[in-house]
């Protein structure tokens, strides 16, 4: 059996929440996991939207991770 090990160079999570606080607690979740994979936070992106399904607003981010240097 033959084991082959590679590095992530790069890595792109999105997540969404119909609060901050709970975006906020996912994302430095997923921050604290990929510290353990060496990698660092190298973009945030965010988006507020409106759901007129659940008359919320909904919040989305994308983070953008990146080998550590």
């Amino acid at each position: 059996m033959e084991f082959i090990l590679d590095q992530m160079e790069t890595k792109v999570e999105f997540f969404e929440a119909y609060d901050l606080k709970t975006l906020e607690k996912k994302l430095e979740e997923q921050i604290g996991n990929n510290k353990a994979l060496l990698l660092d936070v190298h973009a945030v992106q965010h988006q507020v939207t409106f759901d007129p399904n659940r008359n919320k607003l909904l919040y989305t981010a994308l983070v953008h991770y990146k080998l550590k240097s």
